[in-house]
């Protein structure tokens, strides 16, 4: 009764998992490299997973009650290591309004390298500089504007990067390999979703901005977040309705080619073989030449845009 949708009695489970799976792991490490290394991977996948839930609890908070979310929200910041506010700056107001976009700070086309691997693997890196100056200039504002949501913030902040750093100072090893990697993993996949959601799309397009993946075992764990099109087009629309959606509004407009079964097919033609960076169509993706970043928050008026807010609209 305290869910707004069913299907998030998933999104609990998942975060359960991770929580019991890492004070365990951290409670118990092991000294043997062959337990470590499999509990750094279960540890990575799970807060990966978590990370998914992130995303969509920013766009649509799973409790009806206000509390029950903010509680949520603070509980979530430890299965990735960051504040949970913190994601709605650069992907509920950069990414969503001003997809591949010079506001857009996840924009594919910051990547360069001819190597499309490349791309992929170190998008993270690129990206995240004006991300954190963005999340930064965010929060003066909010502490104006929303002061609700910037206290939330600050909790949630203080909270886990508090916790994680007395945590890593009472074991050092289990500390950063059970809670600080597995954290940057999942930061750093969250992120370079982006690269292959979008990349060689046609942001200008009403449909074809987008890249899809309908494979049945990725979207049970990842949330029906490969129906992409249909989340860029309702934001706010549930996780668990995606699918629906998709079928009716996006798969009858959308090319053939950005509805793609096999994520792990589409990675390894993109990245591998023959690993060539091409647009939707096939053709070889021509970037643009103006790469150099605009201002987005100097014109958002942040009282139109309470539903993009996360809890604390």
């Amino acid at each position: 009764m305290l869910l707004r949708y069913k299907a998030d009695r998933r999104s609990l489970f998942f975060v359960f998992i991770y929580l019991i799976v890492a004070s365990l792991s951290y409670i118990y490490f092991p000294s043997k490299w062959y337990f470590i290394l499999p509990l750094i991977a279960l540890n990575a996948v799970l807060s990966f997973f978590c990370a998914v839930i992130i995303h969509n609890t920013i766009h649509a908070p799973i409790f009806k009650k206000r509390i029950w979310n903010k509680v949520f929200q603070v509980v979530l910041s430890f299965s990735y290591g960051h504040s949970v506010s913190a994601f709605v700056s650069g992907h509920n107001f950069s990414h969503h309004k001003h997809t591949q976009t010079l506001k857009d700070r996840t924009r594919t086309t910051k990547l360069r390298f001819k190597w499309n691997l490349l791309n992929q693997l170190l998008f993270f890196f690129v990206v995240i500089p004006p991300i954190a100056k963005d999340e930064n200039d965010f929060a003066k504002l909010m502490y104006k504007e929303k002061p609700r949501w910037f206290w939330q913030y600050v909790l949630e902040l203080v909270l886990v990067i508090g916790i994680k750093v007395v945590l890593v100072i009472l074991n050092p090893l289990a500390g950063v390999l059970i809670l600080v990697i597995p954290h940057l993993y999942a930061v750093w996949g969250i992120l370079g979703t982006n690269y292959w959601q979008h990349d060689g799309c046609d942001e200008t397009h009403s449909y074809n901005h987008t890249r899809n993946f309908k494979n049945g075992f990725l979207n049970f764990v990842a949330f029906n977040n490969g129906y992409h099109s249909a989340h860029h087009d309702k934001p706010n629309l549930h996780w668990s309705l995606l699918p629906a959606y998709h079928d009716e509004f996006i798969a009858p407009h959308i090319h053939p080619n950005l509805n793609r079964g096999s994520l792990f097919v589409y990675l390894w033609e993109a990245h591998i073989y023959p690993g060539k960076r091409l647009n939707y169509l096939g053709e070889p993706y021509i970037l643009p030449e103006i790469n150099v970043d605009e201002e987005w928050l100097d014109d958002m008026k942040v009282s139109h845009h309470n539903l993009d807010l996360g809890v604390e609209d």
